[in-house]
């Protein structure tokens, strides 16, 4: 443990946030999974693309401090072309 004021603050600040982002980063990982479980179940449109929004909103919100803004994106991308390629299969 720090001895210095300043760096025992530090340390619980610390500990607060790797906390909360291990939490943040768990929830994006569940509204992933759920998504994709949602695809592969072959479920409505409508539910897939709530989903879509919600994975996408938890990813964008992490951009600033859990993951790289380029990593997110990339994410994003990827789960947005997923959906759109399975709209497009039940549409057709």
């Amino acid at each position: 443990m720090a001895n210095i004021k300043s760096a025992k603050k530090s340390a619980i600040q610390s500990e607060k946030r790797r906390v909360i982002n291990l939490a943040r980063r768990s929830s994006i990982k569940t509204a992933v999974k759920s998504l994709l479980n949602a695809i592969d179940a072959k479920a409505e449109v409508a539910v897939v693309q709530n989903l879509f929004r919600e994975a996408e909103a938890k990813i964008a919100r992490s951009k600033s401090k859990i993951m790289h803004a380029n990593t997110a994106s990339r994410k994003v991308s990827r789960l947005a072309q997923r959906v759109s390629i399975y709209a497009k299969a039940q549409i057709s």
